[in-house]
């Protein structure tokens, strides 16, 4: 299939199209890709106090435009303003983390290894890093993994998905009147053909990539021929635990908001609902009855608590696997229809009688849709969570947060778990998955040594 090259923004909330952006010729990005290294090149031997300077300063400078980036955002794939806001927010806290505890999360490690000998472990940087991104977080998903790479003193190159391709470019400009050096974060407009030869340039060093599993492994397959580092952060479908003595209000409210927050367009959001049958019957009432009262709507408004899918063809394939889970046994307790007009708006939905075997139960749904899933007790529940190709991150809902820390760290097959509340990031932890969620980790000073040489220098004598 031939890619176009112009790629057209589209605003979801009408179904109309606002911008067009010119893909860039092989020429223009292995000219962009030399550039990105050299400046490197200089980069590199910045000290780290240096670096946490501009990345602080980075950090303001998306504060002061908050506004812009946030209402671009919102144009390009439809999330509400007011979480555009929000993310962008989070962004700065990201820079400010980074910028405080970078120099001493990079700083040398000094070992004694034998009386007359002394070892040192540094780290350094690799050079280019390639970062390919999706749509569904235009800032944070760039500011996470390009922020920690800069600070380690490497390049960066931006693959953004297509519909915000626009947020892409504003955020280089942003970087770059925050005072980074010239051409050390590039973004660059392509094909995924021309995204495998990035891939394969010899001046890459590492790849890190958001987005499907089946794009993951094309990705890491890429790249592990030409023996690229790569960190990948691949969805799930997030379990919640509400145990039979959790409190049921917070419950309800915390799950509401962990299904339909960004759209219910998230990859560690809340998906399944796994609870016990003893507290079942008053959860799902409860919860169905919330989600009937969330509005749908323009994104940019207060009142709206849901806005337009990214793409019409994502509304598609979410409406597909509703019904394919209803076909196979799962029942509609509300929404699951697609709603006349334009725009590609689709309703918070709540199905139950979710079993294996429905797309509902074993597949990622990228919408306000969640899944209701009947347990026996606790370990039942445990073991449904689990069962699950995915391991993002997960919930648990009890009275008792000490068993819950328990249950989270010895059973919950997942990189995250969250305790009494839903999460998304925090930039003090670390942030990632495994099975098919992924391998890597990005936050919490992690993500500042995943594309670093860990460099071991041994003083065997004076």
């Amino acid at each position: 299939m031939l890619m176009p090259e112009i790629i057209t923004t589209t605003n979801p909330t009408t179904g109309k199209a606002f911008a067009e952006h010119p893909l860039m010729s092989d020429e223009q990005v292995r000219t962009a890709i030399a550039r990105c290294h050299e400046a490197f090149l200089q980069w590199r031997h910045e000290r780290p106090q240096r670096r946490a300077e501009i990345i602080s300063a980075i950090g303001t400078k998306l504060e002061e435009n908050r506004a812009e980036l946030s209402e671009l955002m919102t144009r390009e794939m439809g999330k509400l303003l007011r979480h555009s806001r929000q993310e962008v927010g989070l962004c700065k806290a990201i820079c400010d983390y980074t910028a405080e505890f970078g120099p001493s999360a990079l700083a040398t490690d000094k070992r004694e290894i034998q009386t007359g000998r002394q070892g040192y472990v540094f780290h350094r940087p690799l050079g280019v890093i390639y970062g390919i991104q999706p749509w569904n977080f235009p800032a944070y998903q760039v500011v996470r993994y390009s922020i920690a790479t800069l600070m380690a003193g490497n390049g960066v190159l931006l693959k953004h998905a297509p519909i915000v391709t626009g947020s892409g470019k504003l955020l280089e400009q942003i970087y770059r009147d925050a005072g980074l050096p010239e051409h050390l974060f590039t973004a660059i407009v392509i094909d995924h053909d021309q995204s495998d030869r990035v891939i394969e340039n010899e001046l890459v060093r590492g790849v890190t990539f958001t987005g499907s599993p089946d794009a993951g492994r094309h990705v890491g397959s890429v790249a592990a021929k030409n023996l690229k580092k790569t960190v990948l952060e691949l969805g799930s479908n997030d379990a919640y635990i509400v145990l039979a003595d959790a409190d049921l209000e917070k419950a309800v409210e915390h799950c509401v908001k962990g299904r339909v927050y960004n759209n219910g367009e998230t990859c560690i959001a809340a998906k399944r609902f796994v609870v016990v049958s003893s507290v079942y019957d008053r959860f799902r009432d409860a919860y169905v009855e919330k989600m009937k009262t969330l509005r749908t709507g323009d994104p940019t408004l207060d009142e709206t608590d849901l806005g337009p899918i990214a793409r019409k063809d994502l509304r598609e394939d979410l409406h597909l696997q509703v019904e394919q889970s209803v076909a196979k046994g799962a029942k509609r307790l509300c929404g699951g229809t697609v709603p006349n007009g334009e725009g590609f708006f689709y309703p918070a939905t709540v199905l139950e009688d979710v079993a294996p075997g429905q797309p509902a139960y074993d597949d990622e749904l990228f919408g306000p849709v969640a899944s209701l899933i009947v347990a026996d007790d606790r370990d039942d529940a445990m073991r449904i969570a689990n069962d699950s190709r995915y391991g993002l991150g997960g919930g648990i809902f009890t009275r008792d947060p000490d068993a819950a820390i328990e249950l989270a760290a010895e059973h919950f097959d997942t990189g995250m778990v969250f305790i009494n509340g839903f999460g998304l990031a925090t930039p003090s932890m670390p942030f990632g998955g495994v099975k098919d969620s992924g391998y890597g980790r990005e936050h919490g000073g992690f993500g500042m040594r995943e594309f670093t040489n860990t460099k071991a220098v041994l003083v065997m004598g004076g």
